[in-house]
């Protein structure tokens, strides 16, 4: 019994020092999971004297008005031997072995939370008291219900305690200890009234009555003691608490409760009920009950641990890493968001992901078809040939055969050809661009960042273009070296008119018929075909070579360069996340750090066992 209520303090402790006090967030909640035992009563019904009670000390604030503005979530932890001793969650190396600076401490803690405007608060305090004369237990004071507001406080406190109330108090895990006084009416109970609202069967109410000593003569709580008045699941339990008188006199608690014991044996009324009477049985039931809870809820518990760990680690790995302090780990986290851009382009080129098959069709179908768009036998007209001819031969003609005009009509052909090479490498680089977008979009840590996004997309376009220029330099060399070098054995294998039974020795202008223009653009357009057959496969070479295969090996090498010389402002302006989504994922750690240690702790348990 005992690990197992000490596995509750220990996770409702941690639960507070990582700020899951149960209430709304977006945030998983493990606090609400957890069994508890809150303790509702009105000002004035003997709330705190119950409390007292059952740990045998004098440590609550006194006063009137609202005394307690926030949960006090006290946890006992029976000793051996040795002194008595309280430990506070927020000076957790620090003994108070004087209970009335533990007192003083509340107060003051209280104050640190609300200020002095006796404001309330949902920030739960936590208290460990280690004593041989308690149980282990632990009992959550909330603040006592009023009517009326006390002055300086707002008209609102009223509700806002009741609404604090019942958040504890509605929850499926929370045990309701409802001290109502026996010297007022059980109708206008404030804590059975509020209990009733969220526990309507009495399924996990515990009715504690006080003040049955104060009782008008001739009447006494017999009824409400048996079950008759009130009925609930566990039988009411009736305490008599220390008298004003006897609170002023610092009357010893020990002795306190022995003189309980004694009144409840020697009245002829309660006589009968006197083995479960006293908050020293009190106690021992609620210890018990406490236990038998725990018991029911520590698989749901897990289940929920599991469940949320795994919840929150797949937010925090979509939020990303959190941005390093210093300018080197600003540098290396920027440098591995790119290496992710990087390797997800090269995927795209490389067929991992779709896209880069559009490169292919621009070498297999669009480059082809705008070769074969130029209709370079339309240009070889007879006109043109016997142009081109007779302007190379200037004043004088050629003798036997028209080189200068043959290689004027292979060259204003070919030059042709730089158009579409052009736009073969502009086609090229904008299914390139294209895939960086894409790829910028489909890096999930870039998102996390956009001055970075916007500046590596920048920046690879920049290479991109780089690239491009240099691919335009390098195709339109490949055809310019086409034009000022023939392949003379082209020319050597076509037949001459000699061997084909002409007469060399006609007129040097009977050249120039009709026959003869036709049989030279035809030569011609068998060269510059046969040239276009080779630079449809070296132009795509070339495209590759300077474009897909740079853009493969070093897209980002003159972002890197420039980022290696930037100051460390530099680099944050480009890690200038959304505060947002810095808190989420601050938010996000403290829970999941929450959830692990819970989780650690409950396996700790299990394996003791």
């Amino acid at each position: 019994m005992e690990s197992l209520i000490s596995l509750i303090n220990k996770l409702q402790r941690a639960c507070t020092a990582l700020g899951d006090h149960g209430e709304e967030s977006s945030l998983p909640t493990l606090w609400d999971s957890l069994p508890a035992i809150a303790v509702v009563g009105g000002q004035s019904s003997g709330k705190s004297s119950v409390l007292e009670s059952i740990v045998g000390k004098d440590f609550l604030p006194r006063g009137s008005g609202i005394v307690t503005r926030r949960p006090l979530v006290l946890q006992l932890h029976q000793i051996d031997e040795g002194k008595e001793y309280g430990e506070f969650l927020h000076l957790p190396r620090k003994k108070f072995t004087d209970f009335a600076a533990l007192r003083q401490e509340i107060t003051d803690e209280t104050d640190r939370e609300t200020g002095r405007s006796k404001a309330i608060s949902t920030v739960p305090i936590h208290l460990s008291i280690y004593s041989p004369n308690v149980v282990n237990l632990t009992l959550i004071d909330l603040p006592g219900l009023t009517k009326v507001a006390v002055e300086g406080q707002p008209e609102s406190t009223v509700m806002d305690i009741e609404n604090m109330v019942r958040s504890y108090i509605e929850k499926p895990n929370c045990i309701i200890l409802a001290i109502s006084p026996a010297n007022q009416d059980l109708a206008t109970s404030d804590a059975i009234k509020i209990s009733r609202e969220v526990d309507p069967k009495g399924e996990r109410t515990f009715g504690v009555l006080t003040k049955i000593d104060l009782m008008d003569k001739g009447t006494d709580a017999v009824d409400i003691l048996e079950g008759k008045a009130y009925r609930l699941q566990f039988p009411w339990i009736g305490v008599v608490n220390r008298s004003q008188a006897d609170i002023n006199k610092s009357v010893d608690m020990i002795a306190a409760r022995r003189r309980e014991k004694e009144y409840f044996m020697n009245s002829p009324e309660y006589k009968h009920l006197a083995d479960r009477m006293g908050s020293e049985h009190l106690g021992k039931v609620l210890s018990k009950h406490l236990e038998t809870v725990i018991k029911s809820r520590i698989p749901g518990i897990q289940s929920l641990i599991n469940k949320s760990i795994a919840d929150l680690e797949s937010e925090l790995g979509r939020l990303g890493k959190p941005i390093a302090a210093d300018a080197g780990g600003k540098l290396y986290l920027i440098m591995e968001i790119c290496r992710v851009f990087d390797q997800i382009y090269k995927e795209h080129l490389d067929g991992v992901r779709p896209g880069g098959d559009k490169v292919y069709n621009v070498f297999d179908n669009q480059f082809p078809a705008a070769l074969k768009r130029l209709q370079f036998d339309k240009y070889l007209s007879m006109d043109n040939v016997r142009k081109l001819i007779t302007e190379a031969d200037g004043y004088q003609p050629h003798l036997i055969a028209p080189e200068q005009g043959y290689r004027r009509l292979i060259e204003s052909s070919l030059v042709c050809i730089k158009g579409p090479a052009e736009t073969a490498v502009d086609a090229v680089h904008s299914i390139l661009k294209e895939l960086v977008h894409k790829s910028v979009d489909e890096t999930v840590e870039l998102k996390q960042y956009p001055s970075l996004r916007m500046e590596v997309g920048s920046a690879a376009c920049e290479s991109l273009d780089r690239m491009r220029d240099e691919s335009k330099k390098a195709t339109l060399k490949l055809v310019d070296m086409e034009c000022c070098y023939l392949t003379v054995e082209f020319f050597r294998k076509l037949p001459q008119d000699i061997e084909k039974g002409g007469n060399p020795t006609h007129s040097i202008f009977d050249r120039y018929n009709g026959s003869y223009l036709r049989r030279v653009g035809t030569n011609v357009l068998s060269y510059v075909n046969m040239v276009c057959a080779g630079l449809r496969n070296s132009i795509p070479k070339s495209i590759v070579h300077c474009q897909v295969r740079e853009a493969k090996r070093s897209l980002l090498d003159h972002f890197f360069t420039e980022l290696g010389k930037k100051e460390s402002k530099a680099l944050a302006s480009l890690l200038n996340e959304d505060p947002a989504v810095m808190e989420r994922r601050v938010s996000l750690a403290k829970r999941l750090e929450l959830y692990r240690s819970a989780q650690a702790e409950i396996d700790a348990v299990a394996w003791a066992k």
